[in-house]
């Protein structure tokens, strides 16, 4: 997963290239708007446009397309692969309904990092119905972004999967707001967070009550995280990718792995 500002569409597309030249058929380009690692470098997370703008670069130097023009701060003069691929999948990380409902109309796929809870799986996926019935791509999938721990104990995973549940009033407050966060404790958290990557929000962290913890982070013993893959799968959606926390980050791989393949 990578974004349009950090590095130029160009070389995120010969990079893609490559790797489809490594393996063919397995790889998909993801994108998105930016995340904390742009903060310290002083940018701001990428404008819509030039998502989609860098988008359509990319796609057009697949396709072997000499490339004029211009995406945010990027410019192309008679920009060309040499060995240009088939056209990728392109997937697009979204949490907030804007790029939700862009994601759906131009990409081939969205990685979806919202609550795990109704509300938040029926708000993503209606914006992401949104886009696609403007959409002219043919296939669409959603994937579950989950971050969290799997445990020996209740206690050990929500301490471990906590540090995520800060991220939400920081960058996606909806979600926040729709698990039942009060205005007061959104406040106080994003006061708390103070810039960073998530994992260095514990101060922040412990703000949040366990049972938000539970709605917003992948936490949890074996029994209960398998219950909340059952209700995934129940509710429709095809594909997860786990993002392990905390300090045995093997360990909730190797969990995952059992959850997920002793399942129909």
């Amino acid at each position: 997963m990578t974004n349009p500002l950090t590095r130029h569409p160009a070389i995120t597309a010969n990079v893609f290239r490559s790797l489809e030249q490594l393996a063919p058929g397995r790889v998909i380009c993801g994108i998105g708007v930016g995340d904390r690692p742009l903060h310290p470098l002083g940018l701001p997370f990428a404008k819509l446009q030039t998502l989609a703008d860098s988008i359509e670069a990319i796609r057009r130097l697949w396709r072997g397309e000499r490339v004029t023009g211009q995406a945010g701060r990027w410019r192309f003069e008679e920009a060309h692969l040499h060995l240009p691929v088939p056209e990728l999948p392109v997937y697009i990380s979204a949490s907030g309904p804007k790029t939700l409902e862009l994601t759906g109309e131009i990409a081939d796929g969205a990685v979806v990092l919202g609550g795990l809870f109704p509300e938040a799986l029926e708000f993503a996926r209606s914006h992401l119905e949104a886009g696609r019935a403007r959409s002219t791509r043919e296939r669409f999938e959603t994937v579950y972004f989950l971050y969290g721990a799997i445990a020996e104990t209740e206690e050990e995973a929500l301490e471990s999967g906590r540090s995520i549940a800060a991220w939400f009033p920081k960058t996606a407050p909806v979600y926040a707001q729709m698990a039942g966060m009060s205005d007061e404790l959104i406040d106080a958290v994003v006061a708390a967070y103070g810039g960073g990557e998530f994992q260095e929000a514990k101060e922040a962290a412990r703000l949040i009550p366990d049972e938000l913890v539970r709605r917003l982070a992948f936490v949890g013993t074996g029994e209960s995280t398998g219950r909340k893959l059952d209700w995934l799968r129940d509710e429709g959606v095809g594909s997860v990718s786990i993002f392990p926390l905390g300090s045995e980050r093997r360990e909730t791989i190797a969990r995952f792995a059992e959850l997920a393949f002793a399942r129909p």
